[in-house]
């Protein structure tokens, strides 16, 4: 087999094709490219797709494709140096998570089932150890259930909502499948994403969703397969800490229970901790039980919103559906004068704002969209760069005091009923003495309406965000409007309060992906992980993250001498 790219179709050649007329189609076009004889493929398979837009209006879909002929590579190698066509063996990526090389003292227990605790929890599962799964939120059914009262009526459960329950934060959010890593365990979450359900387009489109609806019922399945393999799922059960022994002279410590929040112990050697980035109870009783934890840079902003048609034009000259194509997205970054960063962050295309707390009294928004992504507007997160000299202290967790604070204020500024303060850019420049640079004409249409639920109010949004925050933001938009025409519309909406992009704090591990204790001791069988911990900034990075914390608590030497 042998990887050959830039294989480009125009989307009306494609347009409503199915799987097979598609391959046909991409076959008939490698043939032509390699100057081979009709039919001398015997198959064709997408490797990686996307879409080229920098010459619109002429846009392109974008193929690599790996080739195998009825004789073998040799021709086809041939034919491509004769057609001066780049090409190169390829062979399947096959990825088989590390089986365990050590005895297990108790069942293993997982602390949190969003991605880094699912697959954690399913290579546990896959080799034998049936492992235990706290979550402190609810099984989907009934977490759907309480999201959409919240939505509706304000009435928040502070243990089932958007960022704790079966699939964590990510499974009310776009479901994105992008990351930076390069890790060889992607391949095998994706894999297992499709086995569950998921289309197996995401294992080659280049931006890879899977919107909300369908994450619901994928995590469903992945979560039915684990507990086929003996796995068990404890819903709307905490982890509230552990029980730690001296290691038996060997200069740390070592796990001997997971504490329950219903006063309940797991005796056990192993924990892995995923708890998410929202858990800030669970974080402040492990560090008060001694985990070394550090502050960590994080970003917080508002949620802005655009009529989906005006990203379309800006991105593609044409709304999408007239294309042939999926909703337009973008990815924004720039540096302000003073060296602080602003960018977008888990942009929706077609999707909405949603209300996103945790906590009483503490009003926090995020994005999401479903699979078809075919709702008005678009929205991305907006945010400023939180270095720890922002931070109110030198703690390892102020950062989450600073959460917390602007939490509180958009609350009250909101009206202390969970809907959003709401502001738009126009007025937002303005008030920040930049209302002679408040960006572009508007580009006609309907702007668009705040789509967050139970609702939003109008007010200064710069009462719930810190100085430096509002600072960087009104330098940024006009530069931002010059990336992506319309980002700077006056019109556009910018809803209060985005601050749980990550977490702020990192709970620190060694080599061995072990936790370290304040007194420099090792924590033997505790392997924090996820965004919960600092490692992760999304699904795929979080669940990679779980396969491998899965694959070092296998490694941990038997302790064979315990009493």
């Amino acid at each position: 087999m042998i990887r050959i790219h830039e294989i480009k179709v125009r989307p009306g050649d494609i347009a409503g094709l199915s799987s097979k007329e598609k391959e046909a189609l991409l076959a008939e076009r490698a043939e032509r490219r390699l100057r081979l004889r009709a039919g001398s493929l015997v198959s064709v398979r997408i490797a990686k797709e996307s879409i080229d837009s920098r010459r619109k209006p002429e846009i392109f879909w974008v193929y690599s494709l790996d080739l195998e002929g009825a004789e073998g590579d040799g021709p086809l190698l041939a034919a491509a140096e004769r057609a001066g066509v780049k090409a190169a063996p390829v062979r399947d990526e096959i990825f088989t998570p590390e089986a365990p090389s050590r005895a297990f003292r108790g069942r293993p227990v997982v602390a949190g089932f969003g991605p880094c605790g699912i697959f954690a929890g399913l290579v546990l599962a896959m080799n034998g150890l049936r492992p235990v799964i706290l979550e402190r939120g609810s099984r989907m059914d009934r977490r759907i259930e309480a999201v959409e009262r919240f939505w509706e009526s304000g009435e928040l459960s502070a243990l089932t909502n958007v960022q704790f329950g079966e699939g964590g934060a990510g499974t009310f959010s776009d479901g994105k499948l992008t990351t930076g890593t390069r890790d060889p365990a992607n391949r095998f979450v994706l894999e297992s994403f499709v086995e569950a359900g998921a289309d197996p387009a995401i294992l080659y489109r280049q931006r890879a969703h899977l919107g909300t609806d369908a994450l619901r019922e994928i995590v469903v399945r992945v979560r039915e397969r684990i507990e086929s393999l003996g796995g068990e799922i404890r819903f709307e059960t905490s982890l509230a800490g552990l029980r730690l022994e001296d290691s038996g002279g060997q200069d740390g410590l070592r796990v001997a229970a997971a504490l329950l929040g219903d006063g309940t112990e797991i005796e056990t050697d192993t924990v892995i901790l995923a708890t998410g980035h929202s858990a800030r109870n669970t974080v402040r009783e492990l560090y008060d039980e001694g985990l070394l934890m550090e502050r960590k840079p994080f970003s917080m902003g508002v949620r802005i919103e655009h009529p989906q048609e005006l990203i379309d034009r800006a991105q593609y000259g044409a709304p999408h559906a007239e294309l042939g194509l999926p909703p337009a997205d973008y990815r924004l970054h720039v540096k302000t004068s003073s060296g602080r960063g602003v960018y977008t962050f888990c942009m929706c295309p077609g999707g909405y704002v949603v209300a996103s707390a945790s906590e009483e009294g503490g009003l926090v928004t995020n994005g999401m969209s479903n699979a078809a992504r075919d709702a008005e507007n678009a929205n991305s997160a907006l945010l400023a760069d939180v270095r720890p000299s922002d931070f109110p202290g030198e703690h390892p967790l102020a950062g989450i005091e600073l959460q917390e604070k602007y939490e509180r204020l958009a609350f009250e500024l909101g009206g202390g009923t969970y809907r959003a303060p709401v502001m738009r850019v126009g007025e937002f420049l303005a008030a920040c003495g930049k209302g002679d640079a408040a960006g572009a004409a508007k580009r006609g249409g309907k702007a668009a309406v705040p789509s967050y639920r139970p609702g939003t109010v109008g007010a200064d949004i710069r009462k719930c965000l810190p100085d430096f925050v509002s600072e960087a933001l009104a330098e940024a938009l006009p530069m931002l409007g010059r990336q992506l025409e319309g980002f700077d519309d006056p019109d556009a909406p910018m809803t209060a309060l985005e601050s749980r992009s990550s977490a702020p704090f990192r709970i620190l591990r060694g080599d061995d992906r072990m936790a370290l204790s304040r007194d420099g001791r090792r924590v033997e069988g505790l392997f924090p992980g996820g965004e919960g911990a600092g490692y992760a900034g999304g699904i795929m990075s979080a669940a990679a993250d779980g396969v491998r914390l899965a694959e070092a608590a296998g490694r941990l030497r038997p302790l064979d001498l315990r009493s």
